[in-house]
């Protein structure tokens, strides 16, 4: 496959002609130059991975004319590969020329009159576009709506008239799918071509439209259009089904917020398929370096994924933030920073720029000496600088050394991995993967000056997938070895074939995501099983619940003999739960059930002896109480007092017939046994009563991380599911399976305990708490950062 050119440079003449003000055209360009460089790298491996997907579909074809349809498919890829991602974005950037312009919605065709002649049962080709295409848009639509709707605020903004619906919006799910399926045609794709492109382009590039989206919205707030808009959708709810969050800025005072104020959306995804986090915003938020700015001068775009000038001269403001708290943090530490546990600097207090530094050739070549020796024990980065250092001397002689960046690149990785180490499990194959990795990870670091604040760096991407598995799935109780294998196979090829091609790492981290979404799959199909069992349940709670309280109406309004309330309360509710479960509340046999239990009312408040026994309701009590599990000799002595003046029956005593009835399970009993949630909870604090409504409020899928012991180790659950009618709480592992039930009530003291907490999508990633740990960490060694926040504003 040839490899793809790299995104072109935003085109500001492009919105010379646009009929707006200077600064709505400068803010265009912006948001095109900021597409551009988030959508470059997604763009390029649609066209890599259709290839792919083709090859795959060739191999497994009917016949060899299929597999020879699809084979001259492919190959027409190769002229599709170096004009898709320019193609694509000159097509956005003319839907965002066009803001000022009418909207024109794209509707389908007007239906043809039908008639017998035009009935065919062959697959329509626009029909097939068409729902793949809707699938693809509906779900996008809703996954981005909070985002949507803040950008299609905005952009009305920029084109002077009312909010963008989600349907016209230019960076919308159904723009993008539009510009798609025109090139699919615009390139003369076949149809299934056309449906694998989309399919491809969902995954690869729609992925990021979160991204985006937000990066545009920031973009936008920063240069005054709307700033400090928020979206609080309003959705109806009743007391007995749970309120669905639909955006990070619902639930009450308090919930899902930063310190900062900001939204934090609870993570809801499975393993490896978190949202990655933006570098040059965290390096933005904690160590206050401005964002990378486009090449129009607005504020808010990613780096290029293509390391090079380009990429340096656009993050050059983090990275020289970056470089100044180093130096402060040395300062202030008088050289010996290396001695603060929490990071180690080994490259001490960096001298002047040295006449021997070596060049960047002689420091990759250097490292590719180390790169395939195996460590004999586990080391780490600081190690490597030192060893890399006396591999040099005995090169090019003791006066060689490394320049004050490469110094610099080393002390930022000593100290990322350091707290990369703190998450993974000491015992967890992961950890000697991540040894290994080190020196293609520095070499990676050295060659893209922008590694530090560049978006989604393959080289990190791979890092945080073999960490996070060591964080999360290889546990001394949780191996898998499959995935054991893919690691060690993926970090293999990496060590032999990584020479500065970051495809490398790509592949690499691609077949490790590729099991991760296979044990996804099996993770959710687990999960449905143990969701299905809980909320059968929670139906037959909700039903002995209200047969409960239908009986204890009636004793209270008509007063039957005590004996007789027991046996209501405990035979005949049963009788009455089974009914709601199989028929529903609405149902004739619930209808048909009220009335006999009226019946037994009227006839035992009656005085004993006073009439006879009713035989018709007598029978039907008994053949009531046989479909709930009774024998037959006990029903026939229920049905017996609950049909008689009375109560009464000289056939059976009393005593006898209670001793039987408690020896009994009653139907669902089996499943509560001895509940503490049947306890009555104590009264919450505040703080608790808060947590609880919280709770309540939250999306099914939401990741915990409970602490398990007084070392502060922490494993991660996932709330499945919970009813607010019974106040339960299912929790699975990461494969899916059932680990824990707590009830609302104690899952909100163990909140407010510190021994359970939400994790949010912004702290998902182990790689990006990884770094804003470590710019924290050295924002403190260097006093507070204020040098690089002066040197850079």
């Amino acid at each position: 496959m040839s490899a793809s050119a790299p995104p072109l440079p935003p085109d500001t003449s492009r919105f010379a002609s646009v009929d707006a003000p200077p600064r709505v055209r400068r803010l265009l360009a912006a948001l095109h130059a900021l597409a551009a460089q988030t959508l470059a790298n997604p763009l390029k491996l649609t066209i890599v991975e259709l290839e792919r997907e083709l090859f795959r579909d060739a191999e497994r074809a009917r016949n060899s004319q299929i597999q020879a349809d699809i084979l001259a498919q492919s190959r027409r890829l190769h002229e599709v590969d170096a004009q898709f991602a320019p193609r694509f974005l000159d097509a956005l950037g003319t839907a965002l020329a066009k803001l000022r312009e009418p909207r024109v919605r794209h509707e389908p065709a007007a239906p043809v009159a039908v008639t017998a002649t035009t009935l065919t049962l062959v697959t329509d080709t626009d029909i097939d576009r068409d729902i793949v295409l809707a699938d693809i848009t509906r779900r996008e639509a809703q996954r981005s709506a909070s985002a949507l709707q803040l950008l299609g605020q905005r952009f009305g903004v920029l084109a002077a008239g009312p909010e963008f619906d989600v349907e016209d919006l230019p960076f919308g799910p159904y723009v993008l799918c539009r510009i798609a399926r025109e090139l699919g045609e615009q390139f003369d794709l076949g149809l299934e071509t056309q449906l694998a492109l989309y399919r491809v382009f969902d995954h690869q590039l729609l992925e990021r439209l979160g991204e985006l989206l937000e990066r545009a919205n920031i973009l936008l707030a920063h240069e005054g259009i709307l700033p400090g808009l928020v979206y609080t959708p309003y959705l109806a709810r009743s007391a007995t089904t749970r309120r669905i969050v639909t955006g990070p800025e619902r639930g009450p005072a308090g919930a899902w917020r930063k310190a900062g104020g900001a939204a934090a959306r609870p993570l809801t995804g499975w393993s490896g398929s978190a949202s990655t986090g933006s570098w040059a915003a965290m390096t933005e938020e904690v160590i206050g370096a401005p964002a990378p700015s486009s090449p129009t001068g607005a504020a808010g775009g990613t780096a290029s994924p293509a390391p090079g000038a380009g990429a340096a001269d656009l993050n050059a403001p983090a990275l020289s933030a970056l470089h100044q708290l180093l130096e402060a943090a040395r300062h202030a530490h008088g050289g010996a920073a290396d001695t603060v546990a929490a990071g180690p600097l080994p490259g001490g207090e960096a001298p002047a720029e040295p006449a021997h530094a070596l060049s960047s050739a002689s420091l990759h070549a250097t490292l590719a000496k180390l790169q395939p020796q195996v460590a004999s024990a586990r080391r780490s980065m600081a190690d490597l600088h030192n060893a890399l250092l006396a591999q040099m001397r005995a090169d090019h002689g003791p006066q060689a050394t490394l320049t004050v960046k490469d110094n610099d690149t080393f002390d930022l990785l000593n100290m990322l991995y350091g707290q990369i180490q703190r998450e993974v499990r000491p015992d967890a194959a992961a950890v000697d993967l991540l040894t290994r990795l080190q020196v293609p990870v520095a070499r990676a670091a050295l060659s893209d000056p922008a590694f530090f604040v560049r978006d989604q760096h393959p080289a990190r991407e791979l890092l945080n997938a073999v960490a996070e598995a060591g964080a999360n799935w290889l546990g001394e109780e949780d191996v898998d070895p499959q995935l054991v294998q893919k690691l060690d196979r993926a970090v293999d090829k990496v060590v032999t074939d990584y020479q500065g091609d970051a495809t490398v790492f790509e592949a690499a981290n691609d077949e490790i995501q590729q099991h991760f979404r296979a044990l996804a799959h099996k993770a959710e199909l687990a999960e449905r099983r143990h969701v299905e069992a809980a909320r059968g349940k929670e139906r037959l709670e909700s039903a002995k619940q209200q047969a409960g309280a239908s009986i204890e109406q009636l004793c209270a309004d008509a007063a039957p003999p005590r004996f007789v309330q027991s046996l209501l309360k405990q035979a005949w509710s049963d009788v009455l739960t089974l009914t709601l479960l199989r028929n529903g509340e609405g149902s004739e046999q619930w209808q048909q059930r009220t009335q006999e239990t009226a019946r037994i009312a009227e006839i035992t408040c009656q005085a004993p002896g006073s009439a006879d026994s009713d035989a018709e309701l007598g029978q039907q009590v008994e053949a009531a109480l046989l479909q709930v599990g009774y024998h037959h000799d006990e029903a026939a002595a229920i049905s017996r007092r609950l049909s008689t003046p009375g109560g009464e029956d000289e056939s059976s005593s009393r005593t006898e017939l209670t001793a039987r009835l408690r020896a009994r399970s009653r139907l669902g009993e089996q499943s509560d046994g001895h509940d503490p949630r049947k306890t009555a909870p104590l009264a919450r604090s505040a703080a608790e009563e808060e947590l609880y409504k919280q709770l309540r409020t939250l999306p099914f899928g939401t990741w915990f991380e409970f602490t398990t012991n007084q070392q502060g180790d922490v494993r991660r659950q996932r709330l499945s599911w919970y009813s607010l009618i019974t106040d339960n709480a299912l929790f699975v592992n990461p494969r899916g399976q059932k680990v824990a039930e707590h009830s609302l009530d104690g899952l909100a003291r163990l909140m407010a305990h510190g021994q359970a907490r939400i994790v949010n999508e912004d702290k998902s990633r182990l790689i990006d708490r990884a770094w804003q740990a470590t710019l924290r960490t050295l924002r403190s060694l260097a006093g507070g950062g204020g040098t690089a926040a002066e040197g850079t504003a």
